[in-house]
């Protein structure tokens, strides 16, 4: 299971070439890939126009979505930032936190661009794809 960043998804909907863009368009439709709720969202807030916004929607909801939130969840990404904060690691991003603490606790890894999710990868035990 891979779950694909909202980092990935947006230059991918915005034709910017990248290593990890070339490699979302190899997996669709050779590997399961997941979207969680939150990227879902992250990708959402920056489309410009509800048309858009709903062909965007439409498109990534052909992939498995999960809710990456909730209060187990919760409880859980709190812990990981209180752990990493003590090896004297600050995430930038709650939302990355999230994200990264349930790719960890699910086995997922994790397609990204983002450099909050190379310290989860080197402090929490987070795998990219």
């Amino acid at each position: 299971m891979i779950v694909v960043d909202s980092s990935v998804w947006i230059d991918h909907l915005r034709g910017t070439t990248t290593s990890q863009v070339a490699k979302l368009r190899a997996l669709v439709g050779v590997e399961p890939l997941v979207v969680g709720d939150v990227i879902l969202c992250e990708v959402l807030l920056g489309v410009p126009s509800e048309r858009e916004a709903k062909a965007v929607e439409r498109a990534l909801r052909q992939f498995d979505l999960v809710t990456m939130l909730g209060v187990d969840q919760a409880v859980r990404a709190a812990t990981l930032y209180r752990a990493l904060r003590t090896k004297g690691v600050t995430l930038s991003k709650t939302i990355d936190l999230i994200i990264g603490s349930w790719c960890i606790a699910h086995g997922a890894k994790l397609l990204h661009s983002d450099r909050d999710f190379v310290q989860l990868e080197r402090h929490a035990g987070l795998v990219a794809a």
